[in-house]
């Protein structure tokens, strides 16, 4: 199975994406940051470097999505295609700062590769105000995440949820980030385990 979970940046997806491969014994498979060669330069200069940028993402995520598939084991990824094309490159063509041929041209792209990408099993959607992300942002302390705007937060924060709400693709877990800490709560991260397993065996 492919379970993927989903949400904003600050929004504790790679932390969950540990704590339930460590519980239900997956293999983990976590976004490229620390490589990614554009991640700093692009929130120096946004407009310069948000084609390539997106298009590294694209790249990435579609590789990871065919390899797992091929692996034939539960693989929980952290962050999903989707978000690349429904939110971050759109939100940066809204804001000025991706041309219109070089969104189209990131469109195409996409188009090509959402054929021959089979969707997550299971989707969790982490939901999270603005307190809460750049709170978490700032308690990870990742230097070039220093220049994230405020502005930028919210917008992606919209767009998660225009596309959460017509999310069709599959299964759909939604998670208030806001009400619990699942990381030093047990009883909430058991909340959340239990709500996986409903979802993907029908228990509850």
């Amino acid at each position: 199975m492919h379970i993927a979970v989903a949400g904003n940046i600050g929004s504790g997806k790679t932390s969950l994406t540990e704590l339930l491969a460590h519980h239900f014994g997956w293999k983990a498979h976590f976004e490229d940051v620390e490589d990614n060669p554009y991640l700093a330069d692009f929130y120096e200069d946004m407009t310069r470097w948000a084609f390539n940028l997106q298009v590294y993402f694209l790249k990435s995520r579609f590789s990871s999505v065919q390899a797992i598939r091929k692996a034939g084991n539960t693989v929980i990824q952290d962050r999903t295609i989707y978000e690349d094309a429904y939110i971050f490159a759109p939100n940066l063509f809204d804001m000025g700062l991706m041309s219109r041929r070089d969104f189209d041209n990131y469109e195409s792209l996409f188009e090509v590769m959402s054929e021959m990408v089979q969707p997550p099993d299971l989707m969790i959607y982490l939901r999270a105000s603005i307190p809460t992300l750049v709170e978490q942002i700032q308690m990870r302390g990742r230097e070039y995440e220093n220049n994230i705007r405020l502005d930028y937060l919210k917008r992606l924060n919209e767009r998660y949820e225009a596309w959460i709400d017509k999310y069709t693709n599959g299964k759909l877990l939604i998670i208030d980030a806001n009400k619990i800490d699942f990381i030093k709560n047990k009883s909430d991260l058991s909340m959340i385990i239990d709500k996986v397993n409903a979802e993907l065996n029908g228990l509850f």
